[in-house]
């Protein structure tokens, strides 16, 4: 037997830890997590400064429930045919969900079609909350 397969057995441990948290980081950079996306302060930035387009991609009754003021509803699963998306594709546009994860789908499909500027509001609805921004409830977007 080798002096590596032996040294991945007396250490198996260490071996299953590292193959554990390289998997953890993987999956957080595939989730969009670890920095991706723009905090809430910066989206706020955008919005404001840039006038950043906010697309809220969660289902209907959780847009109801609450949504960032002025946001659009566009559930993910009806993004693709939208017809409601920004006319220019220039311009900013946050997408925003519960937590960030359909979001992340929602941003890489719109970059593919052509909004370069697409980006997630990193924690979603449950940041902005935390945040004390602004949020208004009701099935009626921009």
């Amino acid at each position: 037997m080798s002096s590596n397969v032996q040294f991945l057995i007396d250490n198996w441990v260490l071996v299953a830890a590292a193959a554990v948290s390289g998997g953890m980081l993987l999956r957080q950079s595939l989730a969009g997590g670890s920095g991706a996306g723009v905090s809430p302060d910066e989206a706020v930035r955008l919005m404001n400064r840039e006038k950043a387009a906010v697309i809220d991609v969660c289902e209907p009754g959780e847009f109801a429930a609450g949504h960032v003021v002025g946001s659009r509803s566009i559930p993910l699963g009806t993004l693709d045919a939208a017809q409601n998306l920004p006319a220019n594709k220039e311009q900013p546009v946050i997408v925003v969900c519960a937590s960030g994860m359909r979001a992340t789908r929602a941003a890489a499909l719109l970059r593919k079609k052509g909004y370069a500027q697409a980006q997630v509001l990193r924690g979603g609805m449950k940041a902005w909350r935390e945040a004390g921004l602004p949020v208004e409830a009701g099935a009626k977007g921009k």
